[in-house]
């Protein structure tokens, strides 16, 4: 039997049968062409953004970025000729010819400007109705009661006021935990100080001042995102230390137990070794307060909410005060907007956020009455779409406020409170050591029967 030819470019399989193929493809094997795309066939996610939509995005970024400078600014206590211009007379126009250089006030540059743009449009929209430029049957004009603002002029005010006392509340809870953990610090290094061991001791009482010197340094870069705590921790630990602690995945936690393990390592009575180990109890309260505050913000629901009101809030603004102010509505509406998200220029001093915050906490309740008060009063006069924005600037100067200080650590001045922190130990480690030696020498040079105030020891000698 003749053998069957096999069909070009298929593989010379066959069954049992060997007049049927077992596998005869269809699809010619032969390699194709490479087929080349043009970079403009396919083009990234990225470049098929509109570039309108990249271009207002880019300043909105930028301010952003400005503002999150300003936060990492380092801060620094205030010194008697801080609290000096702190209280001067002059400080309100010092405070108005800074405000160009505020970086507060650019970032507000974006949602002011789009609050202000709607109510210039329709501030436009209605002079043109007005003018009879559109037909007014099929344009009218965007007018409102003032009723509805003066409902929910309450409401807003709550809002406001719980919103930034839930943040100062957290503000002050981070610094108070803070000076816990500072005076635990403090204490801690004088009882170490005040042991008197072996002599073989001092090393490890010498590297213990160091690791406790080094924890608040830990803690504050563990809080603070972009520190380097390598560089802030070189002039304290060894090579060997900072090595284990940087290989740590819990830097503070890696500290504590060098403390904990030094405290065990001392030759001391018992009882002195575990009044040490309780003193460590503040910085695991202080680790912990710090990281609550860190990962748990005010809840999201209240935040969104008291957003979303405050920007509908000046969307609908121009349509109310369109009657009784015309074309000053945009300006009204500016000065509302920058009221809105605006803080006092004096944000870029280093404790204005701690001083601004209190008065909020203290004068939170009176500012929502006598805002209201403002607001009814003026309505009982007749001119209440004029009160609606200055209102606002009463009651909504704490909004940018109590979203700085939510997040309280890049608000407080904590490298200078490790630096105090640490000239303290170091200076009292000093003085312990120089009334030590003082007292020996005047052990040695003492004479004999003699005491050191010249009184007689001895009947002998007294007579």
């Amino acid at each position: 039997m003749d053998k069957i030819p096999l069909p070009p470019h298929s593989f010379p399989f066959r069954s049992c049968n060997p007049n049927r193929l077992l596998f005869a493809p269809r699809i010619p094997l032969t390699p194709r062409a490479p087929h080349i795309l043009c970079s403009s066939s396919d083009p990234p996610t990225d470049a098929k953004a509109p570039s309108l939509v990249r271009f207002l995005r880019s300043f909105p970024d930028w301010t952003d970025a400005v503002k999150e400078l300003g936060v990492r600014k380092r801060r620094h206590l205030y010194t008697p000729d801080d609290w000096r211009a702190h209280r001067s007379s002059s400080r309100h126009l010092r405070h108005l010819l800074s405000s160009l250089s505020s970086r507060v006030i650019l970032s507000l540059i974006p949602p002011v400007s789009v609050l202000t743009a709607v109510a210039a449009a329709v501030t436009l929209y209605n002079s043109a109705v007005a003018n009879a430029w559109l037909p007014p049957g099929f344009f009218p004009q965007l007018r409102s009661s003032a009723l509805p603002y003066q409902l929910t002029a309450p409401a807003l005010a709550l809002l406001l006021v719980f919103r930034t006392e839930a943040a100062y509340s957290r503000f002050e809870e981070g610094r108070m935990a803070w000076m816990r953990i500072m005076a635990g610090a403090s204490e801690l290094a004088g009882m170490v100080m005040s042991t008197r061991g072996a002599e073989e001791d001092s090393i490890v009482k010498h590297s213990l001042l160091n690791y406790i010197m080094a924890f608040p340094v830990a803690l504050k870069c563990h809080v603070i995102s972009g520190s380097d705590i390598e560089t802030d921790l070189n002039n304290l630990l060894e090579v060997e230390d900072l090595a284990v602690i940087l290989r740590s995945k819990h830097r503070p936690h890696c500290i504590i137990e060098f403390i904990s393990q030094s405290i065990q390592v001392l030759h001391i009575e018992e009882q002195k070794r575990n009044l040490l180990e309780s003193r460590l109890c503040c910085f695991h309260e202080g680790l912990g307060v710090c990281e609550q505050l860190l990962g748990i913000p005010i809840p999201l629901s209240y935040t969104r909410l008291t957003s979303r009101f405050l920007v509908l809030w000046h969307l609908t603004l121009p349509v109310i005060l369109w009657d009784d102010c015309q074309w000053m509505v945009i300006p009204a509406t500016f000065i509302s907007a920058a009221s809105l998200f605006c803080i006092e220029e004096d944000s870029d001093h280093p404790l204005f956020l701690e001083n601004f915050a209190s008065l909020c906490y203290v004068t939170g309740e009176a500012s929502f009455l006598t805002a209201n008060l403002y607001i009814v009063a003026l309505s009982l006069c007749d001119v209440l779409p004029d009160a609606f924005w200055v209102g606002t600037i009463v009651l909504l100067r704490f909004k940018e406020v109590g979203v700085l200080i939510e997040e309280p650590f890049p608000m407080l001045a904590l490298d200078e409170l490790c630096k105090q922190l640490q000239n303290r130990i170091r200076e009292a480690i000093a003085t312990e050591n120089s009334v030590h030696e003082r007292l020996l020498c005047k052990t040695k040079g003492r004479p004999d029967g003699h005491s050191v105030n010249g009184w007689p020891n001895s009947k002998n000698e007294e007579g």
